[in-house]
């Protein structure tokens, strides 16, 4: 056979790879396009942001550059959002479908990349193979929120094509511009990314062999300096990032930092047993606090150390441990909780890019391992699907949990244990269906776990007071807002409740705190104009409450 017939053939099962991947993308998210939003995040993202939601227009382009969206600096995926509107309107399949389309595209990007720069056609297809269809990638494809994970995805990968593309040929500015425009553009999807110019000092080392032995006296420098202005971009991006999610930090609760450093520990390890063992995922993994065992801690550092010293005395044998290894640690650690933002301990779908590096190890070593030239086909292509057919299953299995808000809580219950989010989201969406025995249930649970938490005190109050139990209610909106004092929108629940029981004068400093806080709040101004002032004379003034 000639080259240019061998040169066909190739193409052709790469061409057949691709679209292989993109069925089975297809065949476990395809789903998606029958779901709804979510009350977690898809709200404040999508249908309920006034700017988002009336699609593309002068003023919103200005507002993303300008403003966080969902405590991150993201005007990319604020865009893409905005466009979906201006497309699909509020219909949610349109925007699931956006997001199993970006995902396809960036798995078969994966694919491509990995066959250029490794040489290797099989091992890369079953690494973007397991990237694609393991159930951790569940969340940030189902998630209409999590945008930000396959659109940061497809531009890290069209970052990784750019990078190879400029190291095989001559050197040129231009190539150069090329990876630092691709760059900022993931970053301006999801900030997370502002580890990628390590990642490209990994693929230095291996597969692309620019790290040379010392024997050649050659060294490193030209490697690292080019990375120099990406990290630069990167230093940037670290920094508007801190500025935007300054909101998520302050109101977490915050844990002491050796239990930080603890909990990310932890975290690294957890990944690995999902990847594993991709079982029991659930939406929220709240934090245990002080409560996290030391002896977990000691085995999750006990873990690591003992991968970092096998990879480590590998790394002239099997060079791609080392590479694997430190894009996993790497590409994780903006997210590993050192710097905390938001409740949960861990979470899914920070294993998006992360995981890849995992996958990588595991074929490799795998293929390497399986010496014996007679079964080495067999055994890595039975095994391999096997391994395939199982993540599918449980994948398309997991993807269901996201069909609506009340399905995936659940499973988020069943999965988890304290969680007062989960038990708070699920008693407000049996309240919208008129649940309210239920409903109350679950928010008594959620402050049962947590007596700090304001939103389930606030969501009693507003049952309570819709059944007619004022005096019950009051006591709860009055704790939600000693918790959570500057928001409007409880105050003025609070003064229809005392308008409902006749107390005008508790009401009105209710609603005219509301108006303290935001002069546009249209309801505390209807409801002051629909006092009865004439009743205010037959106040009697120890019913009035205090603030």
């Amino acid at each position: 056979m000639d080259e240019a017939a061998k040169k066909m053939k190739s193409n052709r099962i790469v061409v057949s790879i691709c679209f292989l991947l993109a069925l089975m993308v297809w065949g476990v998210f395809g789903q998606t396009l029958r779901y709804e939003f979510v009350n977690y995040d898809d709200g404040r993202y999508v249908y309920e942001n006034p700017v988002i939601s009336k699609g593309v227009t002068l003023e919103s382009s200005r507002w993303i550059l300008t403003h966080p969206h969902g405590v991150n600096w993201h005007p990319l995926t604020s865009f893409s959002h905005m466009l979906d509107c201006q497309i699909y309107g509020l219909a949610p399949g349109g925007h699931h479908g956006t997001n199993v389309l970006l995902h396809m595209a960036t798995a078969i990007l994966l694919f491509l990349v990995l066959r250029q720069i490794t040489g290797s056609l099989w091992r890369s297809a079953v690494v973007t193979a397991l990237f694609a269809i393991h159930p951790l990638r569940v969340e940030s494809v189902a998630w209409i929120s999590e945008r930000k994970d396959v659109l940061s995805g497809l531009f890290f990968m069209l970052t990784l094509g750019a990078y190879i593309r400029y190291v095989r040929r001559p050197f040129s500015s231009g190539r150069y511009a090329t990876i630092a425009v691709f760059f900022i553009l993931g970053m301006m999807s999801k900030p997370m990314l502002v580890t990628l110019p390590f990642v490209l000092l990994l693929l230095d080392f291996w597969p692309l062999g620019r790290f040379q032995t010392l024997e050649t006296k050659k060294t490193i420098i030209r490697p690292v300096l080019e990375k120099i202005p990406l990290l630069l971009l990167s230093a940037v991006f670290c920094g508007i990032t801190v500025w935007a999610q300054r909101g998520a930090i302050s109101i977490a609760t915050p844990l002491p930092v050796p239990w930080r450093f603890g909990n990310a520990f932890c975290s690294y390890a957890i990944y690995i047993k999902q990847m594993i063992f991709p079982f029991g995922l659930a939406l929220l993994y709240p934090h245990q606090e002080t409560n996290l065992p030391l002896w977990e801690i000691g085995i999750s550092v006990t873990l690591l150390a003992g991968i970092s010293w096998g990879v480590f005395a590998g790394r002239k044998k099997y060079p791609y441990l080392i590479t694997g290894w430190f894009w996993y640690l790497g590409m994780l650690a903006p997210v590993i909780g050192i710097m905390q933002v938001g409740p949960q301990a861990h979470a899914d779908r920070y294993t998006y890019l992360p995981q890849i590096g995992l996958a990588i190890m595991a074929v490799w070593l795998t293929a390497d391992w399986c010496t014996s030239p007679r079964y080495r086909r067999a055994v890595l292509s039975t095994a391999a699907a096997a391994v395939l057919t199982l993540l599918a299953v449980t994948a398309h299995r997991q993807t269901r949990y996201w069909h609506d808000s009340v399905s995936l809580w659940t499973r988020t219950l069943t999965c988890t244990e304290g969680n007062c989010l989960a038990q708070n989201n699920l008693g407000g969406l049996l309240g919208q269906k008129g649940q309210f025995k239920q409903a109350i249930l679950h928010f008594e649970k959620a402050l049962e776990i947590n007596p700090d938490f304001a939103d389930p005190s606030y969501n009693l109050g507003v049952i309570l007071g819709s059944q007619g139990q004022f005096d019950k209610a009051i006591p709860h909106l009055e704790k939600a807002l000693a918790i959570n004092p500057n928001n409007a929108e409880w105050h003025c629940t609070l003064g229809i409740v005392f308008t409902k029981q006749t107390n005008f004068v508790a009401a009105i400093r209710q609603y005219e705190r509301a108006l303290q806080i935001n002069l546009n709040c249209i309801e505390a101004e209807n409801s002051l104009a629909e006092i009865p002032h004439h009743e205010l004379k037959k106040e009697p003034a120890d019913k009035d409450t205090v603030e």
